[in-house]
C-alpha cells in the first residue's frame, strides 16, 4: 500500500475515533442504563437474531451457561428480556427482548442517528452528496466482506 493510502486510512480512522468520542460525550440511553458491557452484549445479539438460546448466548459472550443464566436472570429482572420454551424443542429455553428491551435498543440507535443527523445538517450540499457516495461504497465493501467465506 502506498504511503498516501496509508495516511488517508490512518486520518480517516482517527476521524472516526474522535467522533466517537464526540457522541460519547452526549448524554444518551446507553450511558443512562444500567446495563454491564455483558448485558449489553446480550441485548445486542437478541436484536440482530430475534431469539436464542442459552448456549447460544454462550458461544456469543464467549462465557459459559451459568454466566449466561445469571445474565439473563438481572435482564429480566428489568423487564429487557423474556425466556420461554422452544417450541420445536421442549428441552431448550429460548431468551428474547421484551417490547422494553426493543425499545431501548431503538433508543439507542436512534441517539446515535440524531447526534449524527444534527452534525450533517450544517454540510453545504455537494459535500453531503460526496459522503453519500463515500457510506454506500463503504456500506457495499463491508456487504461483500461479510457474505465471503471466513478463514
Amino acid at each position: 500500500m502506498n504511503d498516501e493510502r496509508e495516511d488517508l486510512i490512518r486520518r480517516i480512522t482517527e476521524t472516526q475515533r474522535d467522533l466517537g468520542r464526540v457522541f460519547a460525550q452526549q448524554r444518551s440511553s446507553l450511558f443512562n442504563s444500567n446495563l454491564t458491557m455483558r448485558q449489553l452484549k446480550v441485548i445486542m445479539l437478541l436484536s440482530a437474531e430475534g431469539s436464542a438460546s442459552g448456549q447460544d448466548l454462550a458461544a456469543g459472550l464467549g462465557v459459559g451457561l451459568g454466566t449466561v443464566t445469571g445474565i439473563v436472570d438481572r435482564l429480566i429482572a428489568q423487564g429487557l428480556v423474556s425466556r420461554h420454551e422452544d417450541p420445536h424443542d421442549r428441552r431448550v429455553r429460548r431468551v428474547e427482548l421484551t417490547s422494553a428491551g426493543t425499545a431501548l435498543v431503538a433508543e439507542i440507535n436512534n441517539t446515535g442517528t440524531d447526534q449524527l443527523r444534527r452534525i450533517v445538517k450544517h454540510l453545504d450540499t455537494q459535500t453531503l452528496r460526496n459522503l453519500d457516495q463515500a457510506m454506500r461504497a463503504i456500506r457495499d465493501v463491508a456487504d461483500k466482506l461479510d457474505n465471503e467465506p471466513g478463514p
